[in-house]
């Protein structure tokens, strides 16, 4: 059983992007890249920090309407802009994620939305 979840949800600003938010697919929840945007569209903060919280709380909302929540995620993937927000957005990540984080990846890469620092998605274990 394959599951779309939030596919009709509004896109921040003019961000109407062909993909869906999230995606059940039998016992795996896997949830699209999640930006720190708020909902015109522009990064929440100027700081990664702030970002890193918008992007899990996405995530968390997405999780939480397919049935699981942070604790269920297996796998991350982060993409930072610049290396030197990788401490601030650890100290973000520990503060969010369980005390046995899932496995994760986290590379410096240029992101296509102008002012964002941060992309965060995951993979999840419904059960």
């Amino acid at each position: 059983m394959i599951q779309h979840i939030g596919a009709g949800a509004p896109r921040p600003g003019a961000l109407q992007l062909p993909y869906t938010p999230a995606v059940r697919a039998g016992d795996y929840v896997f949830v699209s890249g999640q930006l720190g945007l708020d909902a015109d569209g522009k990064p929440v903060s100027a700081d990664v920090g702030g970002q890193a919280r918008e992007c899990i709380a996405k995530l968390r909302r997405l999780l939480q309407a397919a049935g699981a929540d942070l604790d269920r995620i297996v796998k991350v993937n982060v993409w930072l802009t610049h290396a030197e927000d990788f401490p601030a957005f650890n100290a973000v990540y520990r503060e969010c994620m369980s005390a046995t984080p899932p496995a994760r990846s986290t590379v410096i890469s240029a992101l296509v939305i102008p002012g964002t620092r941060i992309e965060i998605d995951a993979i999840a274990y419904v059960g």
